[in-house]
């Protein structure tokens, strides 16, 4: 923050509240407000598409007790307050909760997740989220559930019929050791200190208000592209790093969503199994004003790199982590998705009140709100001089929102259906631009250390 910089919030109200408090939490003096006011969470809930997704698919969609939209769109404010109002920046926070529905023209399905990869299933004393997007996921079910390979082709009959007898606890415990991700839906009031854990591992620079010069974006999905795609939006250049043996699973989804993620990136594909392509990579975050990452971090441990150690080795640098639960052991080893991490965090239970269960709430909501908050502290910890690692766990920023002053619980007007901004371009082919953004390093000036 630079001294005698005044930040102005564009509006008054709920999300403007919830942008002010993110900021003072994100060690940024408190913002001015304007005279105009926005949406009532209800109507904000309404009007951004999320609520239309939430609820049964035979049935009218539902309000949830917890301003959800109203912090998406608070999280995107204190964004816009930090770059100055930039115009590259979306204004409508709360529309992107719906944005990957829009685009892949997806529907509320109750108990099946919007998306379709997740199912919320009764156990002996509760509910479970479980996840299966992948098809090592599915291909683990008879060892989780000491069963025939039966589970593996027909996953869900399986599911139903065993959970029944099994403790949520004990289902958890096991699914975690497997690599699984599945968490109990459990009741809201898990109310985390803040969105967003600041840990300084690493020397400040001088204050600045110019964007970070490069970020370096390693994640793959939703939440992490969504983060170093706003910061790109606020003028920073931005290198998506990819396995060449694994690249972003959201390449093989809608062609219209991962555009929205990804239009004016680099892309950069390395082989990672390779001693050159882990010193490419080492490269690029030796280069790298801001990292955004999103992998357990054992995942970059077993490369060599570990997060702490990057940051301390110069002066000013941000990296933002977003796992599922947090860095810190044994929760950093959990695998978790938006689905099952809006579940963990009460907003399934949320969404299911007054019902016979839980049910899903929107689309992975927890990714969305994590990338939008991932970004406001990434901006806001680059212009205060960096050197921090900032650790941003999906289950923590939706329990965080969750917690927030309830919503009324009842809606009689119109409810507007999921939306996408417009394309501005098209992603880069996997790979495209390897070789010139290496060379490139060579322009940057040489890291203080």
């Amino acid at each position: 923050m630079l001294e005698g910089r005044i930040l102005r919030l564009e509006t008054r109200g709920a999300a403007a509240d919830y942008a002010a408090q993110l900021l003072v939490r994100l060690g940024v003096e408190p913002p001015r407000q304007s005279e105009r006011p926005d949406l009532a969470p209800t109507l904000e809930w309404a009007r951004s598409g999320a609520m239309a997704l939430c609820g049964h698919a035979d049935a009218p969609p539902r309000i949830v007790s917890a301003p959800l939209a109203s912090c998406a769109r608070g999280a995107l404010e204190a964004l816009r307050a930090l770059a100055g109002d930039d115009p590259a920046l979306p204004r409508d926070g709360a529309a992107l909760l719906g944005e990957r529905a829009a685009c892949a023209g997806l529907r509320r399905a109750g108990r099946t997740s919007v998306g379709g990869s997740a199912r919320l299933v009764r156990t002996a004393d509760g509910w479970l989220a479980i996840n299966l997007p992948r098809a090592d996921d599915r291909a683990a079910l008879p060892a989780w559930l000491a069963c025939d390979a039966g589970a593996a082709t027909e996953p869900w009959t399986a599911l139903e019929a065993r959970l029944r007898e099994r403790t949520a606890r004990e289902l958890v415990e096991r699914a975690r050791l497997l690599g699984l991700a599945v968490s109990e839906a459990a009741p809201p009031g898990r109310a985390p200190a803040q969105a967003v854990a600041v840990e300084r591992c690493g020397a400040a620079a001088a204050a600045r208000s110019t964007p970070p010069g490069l970020v370096v974006d390693l994640s793959a999905l939703w939440a992490g592209p969504l983060c170093a795609q706003l910061l790109g939006a606020c003028g920073a250049r931005v290198v998506k790093v990819e396995s060449t043996r694994r690249p972003d699973g959201a390449r093989f989804g809608p062609a219209a969503f991962f555009d929205r993620l990804n239009a004016g990136k680099e892309s950069v594909a390395l082989d990672l199994t390779t001693p050159d392509g882990v010193d490419a990579l080492r490269r690029l975050l030796r280069a790298a004003d801001v990292v955004v990452e999103s992998a357990r971090p054992r995942g970059l441990a077993q490369l060599g790199i570990e997060a702490t150690a990057e940051v301390g080795a110069r002066a000013g640098v941000v990296w933002v982590s977003i796992t599922g639960y947090g860095r810190a052991a044994p929760a950093g080893d959990w695998v978790a998705f938006g689905d099952d991490a809006a579940a963990a965090a009460g907003l399934a239970m949320l969404a299911g009140r007054g019902d016979d269960g839980p049910l899903f709430c929107a689309d992975a909501v927890a990714d969305p709100l994590a990338g939008l908050h991932a970004a406001a502290a990434a901006l806001a910890a680059w212009q205060a001089g960096g050197g921090v690692l900032l650790d941003v766990s999906l289950v923590d920023v939706a329990a965080h929102a969750a917690a927030c002053a309830a919503a009324p619980d009842r809606w009689r007007g119109d409810v507007a259906p999921p939306r996408a901004r417009p394309l501005r371009g098209r992603a880069r082919p996997l790979g495209a631009d390897t070789r010139t953004a290496l060379a490139s390093l060579s322009d940057r000036p040489a890291p203080c250390r």
